[in-house]
């Protein structure tokens, strides 16, 4: 099965739609509620990541017998330092995207963290890609 959204920059009033969806998906196919977490946990956080760094970006979901794997593209500045932008509590985010309350560096080292592969690739002036695969058991 997959699934696909499109995510635009700066629509707030959206973030979190993506994985909602996801999370109805994986209740109806009765994935064990823990692994639910983890996939919602990090499919929010990245959502939320394209919503305030990027211009716009696509969540693909893949859900297959053994786990679901998320693909998030998105188009953007990029990242210039991916070690650092892992580091906990680092984080470019505006001064209006933290006033909502965002923005507090976790996003990646949160989505690292409940995911059983994690890949991250990114250029500066063209976008990011995140490459999360979460095993069902």
């Amino acid at each position: 099965m997959e699934l696909e959204y499109k995510v635009e920059g700066g629509d707030f009033t959206q973030a979190g739609y993506a994985s909602s969806q996801v999370k109805k998906v994986l209740k109806q196919l009765g994935i064990n509620p823990i692994v639910i977490k983890r996939v919602v946990v990090a499919l929010y956080e990245a959502e939320v990541n394209i919503v305030a760094h990027a211009y716009r970006g696509v969540i693909t979901a893949f859900l297959n017998e053994d786990g679901i794997r998320l693909v998030l593209d998105d188009e953007g500045p990029g990242i210039p330092d991916i070690d650092q932008a892992m580091v906990k509590g680092y984080s470019t985010a505006s001064k209006e995207v933290r006033e909502m309350g965002f923005g507090a560096g976790m996003g990646l080292p949160n989505i690292k963290d409940n995911a059983d592969e994690f890949d991250i690739v990114s250029e500066v002036g063209k976008g990011t890609r995140l490459n999360i695969f979460i095993k069902y058991i």
